[in-house]
């Protein structure tokens, strides 16, 4: 029987949810999700627990915070003049924010009045468990 082995290209089906059972993605009706696993391009903890998995063999993983999208952070939330933003914004808005350093973000606007509007930089799934069945359909030899 063949496991997956790091260094391996595998494709697999998925359904990602919340611990409430909400489901967050999936690739069901679409091509397979395709990984080198061990090469970081998946969350970690599902990299390392796919390993050992054969073709045809379903795995519910779950995934703690931390090793998901992190804790959620306080900190990042910020309020900002309502000049900063479009006209239009609302609560739920996704934006991109331009850090000083140049590097680009994603904020969810979380409030809005007519003086200032609060934006949340944490990631939306921050400080959620994941829960992923997975399904290993193919592994391809490097």
């Amino acid at each position: 029987m063949t496991e997956v082995k790091n260094g391996d290209v595998v494709r697999m089906h998925y359904t990602a949810k919340l611990a409430d059972g909400s489901v967050i993605d999936s690739s069901e009706g679409r091509q397979p999700l395709e990984f080198k696993v061990g090469a970081g391009k998946v969350i970690a903890d599902l990299d390392r627990q796919i390993a050992g998995m054969a073709i045809g063999e379903t795995n519910t993983v779950t995934i703690p915070a931390d090793e998901a999208y992190g804790p959620r952070d306080d900190t990042k939330v910020q309020i900002i003049p309502r000049s900063a933003v479009p006209e239009d914004v609302e609560v739920g808005t996704r934006l991109q924010h331009t850090a000083s350093d140049g590097r680009q973000t994603a904020v969810t606007v979380t409030r809005v009045d007519n003086e200032q509007v609060t934006v949340d930089t944490n990631h939306p799934l921050a400080g959620q468990d994941l829960v992923v069945d997975v399904t290993v359909v193919e592994i391809l030899r490097p």
